[in-house]
């Protein structure tokens, strides 16, 4: 296995040790104390998360320079064989050369073989003729002068050819341990080639298991990274946050919220309600809205209805502020107003969108938090098998900044991991929200007017008169 990815497995072998054996430091510190508020300095502690991904980047660049170090070593063995090829082609163009001059030199030397046999002939022919002369009597002495002359012009004639011939014969000698020596240089660039197209396939074949091994480690570090990930949610699942720190984030991220109310007053008078509370963004996955109860609202669920004309509001945070287009009634509980946001706005108003709890029932303890004023505490809930939507908080447990404080209706619910578990229907039960479900929708600004508002409000009063009395 690549050294890198052990050290990569290891180190995340480490941090899962490290994260599962931490313990809650203010339950060890101060057992039996209430938890106390937190200052909003943002914790720097390094996660081993972070701690990992520094491991992850650090394999890969080491990786990355093995690469590039074989890819440098390819490069330098393909010029070697394109410098050791064109060195082929020289000597081969050389011995060309050579072999195109031997051949017209062997030429040469035949002709003057056939020259030099030529001049002997001529030679025993005239040495013949001389004998012949010698035995007639009838001979002058200037024919045998003349014949004698061209005997010895013959022989100097064959003595140069001789010389010339054996001159001729050193050259080709010379020419052939040339020869001779440029096959010797060809076989041996040849071998220097073929040495060179070996190690280049070689660091080919390198360069790819490389690649390969990069590819099997870029997996495994995908693979680790959502390891990472989910251990990084099962560590912030399973690591309960303090009130304070629930608390702290909650003001941090918090809208607020503002409605306005039209309807006909007595006498030609308009009355005007207004209303305004602070409540969160929520997502179930798909859609983003703020919740609040319905009396942080001018409406009310009663019967007879109330008639309104005209519908605004506005959700702000710090410079940003949208316009409030529509508002639902939830499903489960009509109590509970849902309020959508555009994801664009929800960007813009750049606060935490919480996510509803996947396990409600991870720790007993919740933190309950008002959406009309500063106060939080913490209290135990139970489960009431007849009410499965709703969590029933034990009052006996309450306990709040400065002591005992007592829940009301429309209050936020957390988790002690900081997700959102739901709304306070009414003093002792909390609803649980899971998903954007209307069971009635009220459009705000000018298409407010004209709608049933008074016929919806009474039956949406009937849903929640028919709950059993303790949701009531």
């Amino acid at each position: 296995m690549n050294r890198s990815i052990l050290i990569v497995l290891c180190d995340f072998l480490l941090v899962s040790l490290l994260a599962f054996s931490t313990v809650d430091i203010n339950k060890v510190a101060h057992p039996g104390a209430p938890p106390m508020m937190q200052s909003n300095t943002p914790d720097k502690r390094v996660t081993g998360r972070q701690d990992l991904g520094d491991v992850m980047r650090l394999a890969l660049d080491e990786e990355r320079r093995n690469r590039d170090q074989l890819v440098g070593e390819l490069s330098q063995a393909r010029a070697l064989a394109g410098q050791q090829s064109r060195q082929i082609q020289d000597v081969q163009g050389q011995l060309q050369t050579k072999e195109q001059q031997a051949a017209r030199l062997q030429e040469a030397e035949n002709e003057l073989r056939r020259q030099f046999t030529a001049a002997q002939t001529n030679i025993e022919n005239l040495n013949r003729q001389l004998r012949a002369t010698t035995l007639e009597s009838v001979i002058s002495k200037e024919e045998r002068a003349a014949m004698e002359a061209e005997a010895r012009k013959q022989t100097e004639k064959a003595n140069a050819l001789e010389s010339r011939l054996a001159q001729m014969q050193k050259n080709s000698q010379l020419m052939a341990s040339e020869q001779e020596d440029l096959r010797n240089k060809l076989a041996m660039s040849e071998a220097a080639n073929r040495s060179a197209i070996v190690q280049m396939s070689q660091l080919q074949e390198e360069v790819d298991a490389q690649r390969r091994e990069n590819a099997k480690l870029s997996e495994g570090v995908k693979a680790l990274a959502a390891k990472s990930s989910e251990l990084a949610q099962e560590i912030r699942v399973s690591r309960p946050m303090s009130p304070n720190q629930v608390f702290d984030e909650l003001i941090t991220n918090r809208v607020a919220a503002r409605f306005s109310a039209l309807k006909p007053g007595i006498f030609g008078m308009d009355s005007t309600r207004e209303r305004q509370s602070q409540t969160v963004l929520a997502t179930d996955g798909t859609n983003i809205f703020a919740l609040c109860h319905v009396q942080d609202t001018p409406l009310t669920l009663w019967s007879p209805g109330t008639q309104w004309e005209e519908l605004t509001g506005a959700l702000m945070r710090g410079a940003s502020a949208f316009s409030i287009r529509s508002l639902s009634f939830c499903t489960m509980d009509p109590r509970v107003v849902l309020i959508p946001v555009p994801a664009a706005e929800a960007r813009a108003l750049g606060c935490k969108v919480y996510h509803f709890c996947s396990d409600p029932y991870l720790f007993q303890d919740a933190v309950v938090a008002g959406t009309r004023g500063n106060y939080y505490g913490e209290c135990k809930f139970q489960i009431d098998l007849t009410t499965p939507q709703y969590l029933k908080m034990d009052h006996n447990s309450l306990k709040g900044l400065f002591g005992k404080f007592n829940p009301s209706s429309g209050d936020l619910v957390l988790s002690k991991t900081g997700e959102l578990l739901g709304v306070m229907a009414n003093n002792s039960y909390c609803v649980m929200v899971r998903r954007f479900e209307p069971a009635a929708t009220f459009r705000f600004g000018p298409e407010s007017r004209h709608q049933p508002t008074a016929r919806t409000l009474a039956t949406l009063y009937s849903v929640v008169a028919s709950l059993p009395t303790k949701l009531q």
